[in-house]
């Protein structure tokens, strides 16, 4: 079932919370039909991590849409505490973002009259998208919150793996309204569903179950989910304050945390649409005639990647993307790909300072069957890349977590693409992020 997403003429981005838990019931009868009932023993849930949803304590009742991670509502708010950005790093990992859900609850208290009255009746629960469909969808009605969801609200640090009160205390958010901070990995409550009670034990991110698609995790690769956005993530079992990276949690138990260094790119799959929109033209039939061709084309364009917001490691969500030089749409629609390998370059090159160069990358998601990019990341990297045709790595991952991480766990079938040697395409990267770095400067 597809979840509407809908855009006002403020910017604002949101979707239909009641929609969002019927889609659910939805999947669930959906299966239903692929996989019989007896055989369901155990059941997760990994959910976009940065919307944000607001809800009454005593009927569950939605108190407003769920904000989109997209929405930047409280951005010009956000900016007066521009000051307080390194303070924010410090505790939590990340940039001062308006994506992030405290900025978003901020603007809920101080907009929406339905929230405020919740607040001052002490009825008011407040939090990532994950936990207001745990409270929904299961028997318990919990008021729980996972780490890897919590961490991407600004409000919960990984260095105190608890809500922060001096986090609390800067966006002016009362603790009460929060649900409790847990693991990943917890007795979350019981799924009711076509006559059985599934227990829900794993609650997680979309992003974060990712590496776990190709089993256990490997703390010297990289992992790379290229779809609309790419997240690269590099395992460490520490959270670490890497500036302009973030620190994420992927897992966590009552006893133990693992944590990742991760980069955003906004602009994968996104640019790619960006492309035809802008350009008239039909990207997945010019990428076809590109799938065999070199590595680089020096009579191409430069495509400087803002799409959907510059992330990591500029940080800067107004800029504007554009093309540097002229070309054929063949050339535009190539240094627009190739911009795409480029902003994953300059994130791990920033990785590369913390945890050492990885010694392979390992690729999902649907760009990801786009042999010349997954060929340019091998160059660039200087490291195979072990790519998967898997649209479903989030699902996957997910699975390997709820089933216990079990021995005999196989990812799907990869295929090693070796680095190719091309100083062509290292110059052009080169000339790129010189490009980059003074536009965002200007």
């Amino acid at each position: 079932m597809t979840i509407a997403t809908q855009h006002n003429a403020l910017g604002h981005v949101e979707h239909d919370a009641e929609e969002i838990v019927a889609s659910v019931a939805t999947a669930l009868s959906e299966l239903a039909r692929l996989v019989p009932v007896e055989r369901w023993t155990a059941a997760g849930f990994a959910v976009q991590r940065s919307s944000l949803a607001c809800w009454d304590a005593g009927d569950g009742r939605a108190l407003a849409p769920v904000i989109s991670w997209q929405d930047r509502r409280n951005d010009a708010w956000l900016k007066g505490m521009a000051r307080k950005a390194a303070e924010v790093h410090e505790l939590t990992g990340l940039p001062l973002s308006p994506h992030y859900g405290a900025s978003k609850l901020r603007w809920c208290l101080d907009h929406l009259p339905e929230v405020r009255a919740a607040a001052a009746q002490s009825t008011l629960r407040a939090g990532p998208l994950a936990s207001y469909l745990l409270h929904r969808l299961l028997t318990e009605r919990p008021v729980l919150a996972d780490a890897a969801n919590a961490a991407r609200t600004l409000l919960w640090s990984p260095f105190k793996r608890d809500w922060s009160d001096e986090l609390l205390e800067l966006f002016g958010i009362p603790r009460a309204i929060l649900p409790r901070a847990v693991g990943t990995k917890a007795r979350f409550g019981t799924l009711a569903t076509i006559g059985r009670a599934i227990p829900v034990v794993v609650c997680n991110g979309d992003q974060s179950v990712v590496p776990f698609a190709a089993g256990p995790l490997d703390m010297r690769a990289a992992y790379v989910n290229l779809g609309t956005g790419a997240f690269v993530l590099r395992p460490t079992e520490t959270a670490l304050r890497a500036a302009p990276l973030m620190t994420s949690v992927i897992r966590a138990d009552d006893a133990n945390f693992d944590f990742v260094l991760e980069g955003s790119v906004n602009g994968a799959g996104a640019a790619l649409s960006w492309f035809e929109r802008h350009q008239g033209a039909a990207a997945d039939r010019i990428l076809a005639l590109l799938d065999a061709a070199p590595l680089a084309d020096d009579g191409a364009p430069f495509f400087l990647n803002g799409v959907a917001g510059l992330g990591s490691p500029f940080w800067n969500p107004d800029f504007e993307s554009r093309f540097v030089g002229d070309g054929s749409e063949l050339q535009q629609c190539r240094a627009v790909l190739e911009s795409v390998a480029f902003l994953i370059k300059a994130n791990l090159d920033e990785m590369d300072r913390h945890l050492g160069g990885a010694d392979r990358l390992i690729a999902s998601g649907g760009l990801a069957e786009n042999r010349l990019l997954c060929r340019m990341l091998a160059c660039l990297a200087g490291v195979p890349v072990d790519r998967a045709s898997d649209r479903e790595a989030t699902s996957r991952g997910l699975a390997f977590l709820v089933a216990g991480e079990p021995a005999g766990f196989k990812g799907p079938a990869t295929q090693r693409l070796e680095p190719e040697p091309d100083q062509r395409l290292l110059a052009r990267y080169l000339k790129w992020i010189e490009l980059m770095r003074a536009a965002t400067r200007a």
